[in-house]
């Protein structure tokens, strides 16, 4: 009886499909890269936005590679510190001068010393 037993592939291990005429969704190549260097492409859709970190093999948090460079897709500003807008009003020698004011300021006793 063994010997007149059906061999045949096994189920679910090879497709009879082919990829002819096969149009795939639009994908796009995500770059992130950790602290250590290590560097992970991710193939993501076209159409979602991809997110600002990754977790890396390594364990450690891989950030965009493309973030700094480039601005979002909406056209939203960096977010600006708080010496970006301090330097908008002021020079470096302006705060020099304020800063001199304030230091004579307190060692005269115009400003009280918290404790």
């Amino acid at each position: 009886m063994a010997e007149r037993s059906l061999r045949g592939m096994s189920i679910g291990a090879k497709s009879l499909e082919s990829d002819d005429n096969v149009d795939f969704a639009a994908r796009k190549d995500v770059t992130y890269v950790c602290p250590q260097g290590h560097r992970t492409i991710l193939p993501l859709s076209a159409d979602v936005e991809a997110p600002e970190s990754w977790e890396c093999r390594c364990g450690q948090i891989a950030h965009r590679e493309d973030v700094d460079d480039v601005a979002d897709e909406n056209g939203s500003k960096p977010q600006r510190t708080h010496w970006d807008m301090l330097m908008e009003r002021r020079t470096e020698e302006e705060l020099s001068e304020l800063l001199k004011k304030r230091l004579k300021m307190h060692e005269d006793g115009w400003i009280p010393d918290y404790e």
